[in-house]
């Protein structure tokens, strides 16, 4: 990418100077002004609350068009990768840019499956001192702690070796801790489960330990939503892990800090509280329509969760992909299953949506987190462990922005600047003479 090839000149104030600033070219999407010596030729800093204008790093990743409603991985439409695809081999891709042939693929599931397990003594420490109700997101987080801890020594992140081992690490043992923590929740000891089996099979069959067996439906649909959830550009938590990460922290930090930025409910926490929003629905015995007009009601202070999203301004390609799946392991269920009010509420907010004019001038279609909630539900999973699989399912995002970061050669230590709306200078005045 070569900063001389253009180049746009922006006059700074009324009166000020013409700069000219390089046009960095992107393969794909919009090209970036490059402004870092900004300040430097101007005295002035850009403005940009939430980063919505303002590319923060240079990634070979992923890539998303919200008006065109585009997902791909590595240059992969999503749509290919759910139909053909399953997650061990998306994570492949994304972390060494490249999909698998068969050998580098098994090499890759072995390694993972030799990093599951965690020591018993560790789990023992963890039951001890988190109370059954717990979230699973701060179980979560210390236990990623601990790894931080357990593997300090070893740290040097500029090793390709080092980070690739992490790697390993980390998304393996997220299946056996994302599980260790139901189990924990429902008072159950974890089962004990072939390392051998797929990545998704092997957290189903650990986190329900009394069930003889796993619906083969429900592995798929596990695996869909991981492979969905894999990576989404430069999210909340992936920058997060990129910030901590641009420190020279260690990796089970940086993803630490991920999962902490991802439990919030705006973040990964929306499937949760589209169930939620669902529930309330379903017991007030009132119409969908009723909630279609709070929604519209500035007044009301009610929204209506899993419509909309900061990038798509377009219908979620996930959520088409998902909505299939959804449909498909609901027809599975018996007709007294509880999901099924959740769905009958969803469907019809959907179409209801669809067809109004307040949801259609301001872009708000159903995204990933409308449908993947009641599958989650279907599978069992409680609703305080849908950030867990987003966790889960988002490790190797993570670690594949961190590894990229990490290898470039060029990394900075990121530091933000603000707008000071403070007070400028003021003398100290001692209490007495106040």
């Amino acid at each position: 990418m070569d900063k001389e090839e253009k180049k746009v000149t922006m006059h700074i104030g009324q009166q000020g100077p013409a700069i000219e600033f390089p046009i960095l070219q992107a393969s794909h999407g919009a090209d970036s002004i490059d402004i870092s010596a900004l300040y430097k030729t101007s005295g002035y800093f850009s403005y940009d609350p939430g980063f919505v204008s303002t590319s923060s790093c240079e990634s070979n990743i992923t890539f998303t068009d919200g008006k065109k409603g585009l997902l791909q991985y590595r240059g992969y439409p999503i749509e290919q990768l759910a139909e053909r695809s399953n997650f061990s081999e998306t994570a492949y891709l994304l972390y060494f840019g490249e999909l698998p042939d068969r050998q580098q693929q098994s090499d890759f599931d072995q390694a993972l499956s030799r990093h599951r397990t965690m020591d018993a003594s560790v789990l023992r420490a963890l039951q001890n001192v988190f109370p059954q109700d717990a979230h699973p997101m701060a179980m979560l987080m210390a236990a990623m702690s601990y790894l931080a801890a357990r593997y300090h020594k070893e740290k040097d992140v500029y090793s390709a070796a080092y980070r690739e081992k992490a790697m390993y690490r980390i998304v393996g043992k997220m299946a056996s801790l994302s599980a260790w923590a139901l189990c924990h929740r429902n008072q159950q000891a974890m089962a004990e489960a072939d390392a051998q089996l797929s990545y998704s099979e092997y957290f189903l069959r650990m986190a329900f330990p009394q069930k003889a067996s796993i619906k083969p439906s429900f592995i798929r649909a596990m695996d869909l939503i991981l492979l969905l959830h894999a990576d989404h550009e430069q999210n909340a938590s992936t920058s997060t892990v990129r910030f901590s990460g641009s420190t020279e922290t260690s990796p089970y930090a940086a993803v630490a800090a991920g999962i902490a930025s991802l439990w919030g409910p705006a973040h990964g926490g929306a499937n949760e509280a589209v169930v939620k929003m669902l529930g309330e629905i379903v017991s007030s015995g009132k119409p969908v329509e009723h909630y279609i007009e709070l929604a519209k009601d500035k007044s009301a202070h009610f929204r209506l969760m899993g419509f909309g999203h900061r990038v798509y301004k377009n219908y979620d390609p996930r959520a088409r992909i998902i909505r299939k799946t959804c449909y498909q392991l609901l027809s599975e269920l018996e007709p007294e299953n509880p999901n099924h009010p959740l769905l009958k509420a969803a469907m019809e907010l959907e179409s209801i949506a669809l067809q109004d004019d307040y949801f259609i001038k301001r872009n708000l279609y159903p995204n990933v987190d409308f449908y993947s909630g009641i599958i989650l539900s279907v599978i069992n999973l409680p609703a305080d462990m849908f950030t867990v699989i987003f966790s889960l399912a988002r490790s190797i995002g993570w670690l594949s922005h961190w590894n990229e970061m990490m290898s470039n050669g060029q990394t900075r230590i990121y530091r933000p600047r603000q707008l000071h709306k403070g007070y400028k200078r003021r003398d100290y005045i001692a209490a007495d003479e106040r």
